[in-house]
């Protein structure tokens, strides 16, 4: 009999736990317009957006040290991930763009960024990127099938970890 009832008393605990298990959607990324002056994580300061540098700048300092910590980059956003609004993309001087990322997931940023002028304060490395993360982003950026499966190669590339991120113009 005493079995009886700690079979039920466990089963009823263990379907309680089971059933208080929320399904947690992801939000979705911010609202609002990303007008000149919002910030998004730390606030960029006025010193950082004044010697911000160029992406192309950014390019010939990773040629001589492959990391550099506490930089301010200025470049235009090319793409903000749909889903999250947790990473972003920015142009380069030949064309093409680098990717950012947000320090610990700590911010997100509207998609409305998207086009506009920014300027982004954290770390920058040059890094080799698997085909798997390559195409775990592509996913994201919600690139046809196609296109995510001509992703074939590692890429080598700039990484930037921002820890704040001020529209600019």
């Amino acid at each position: 009999m005493k079995l009886g009832i700690y079979s039920v008393v466990l089963f009823l605990s263990f379907s309680t736990l089971c059933f208080a298990q929320e399904d947690v959607e992801k939000p979705a990324p911010p609202s609002g317009n990303a007008l000149v002056g919002d910030y998004y994580g730390a606030d960029v300061s006025n010193v950082a957006v004044k010697n911000a540098i160029s992406v192309e700048k950014l390019d010939d300092k990773l040629q001589v040290s492959s990391k550099i910590e506490n930089i301010a980059v200025k470049g235009e956003v090319t793409g903000v991930c749909p889903k999250r609004g947790c990473w972003v993309s920015v142009k380069t001087e030949d064309g093409s763009s680098f990717f950012v990322k947000m320090k610990d997931y700590g911010f997100f940023v509207p998609t409305a960024l998207k086009g506009k002028n920014v300027v982004l304060e954290g770390n920058a490395e040059r890094k080799v990127t698997s085909v798997e993360e390559l195409k775990h982003y592509a996913k994201d950026a919600k690139k046809s099938k196609a296109e995510i499966d001509a992703i074939k190669a590692p890429k080598v590339e700039i990484r930037f970890l921002a820890s704040g991120i001020k529209v600019v113009n």
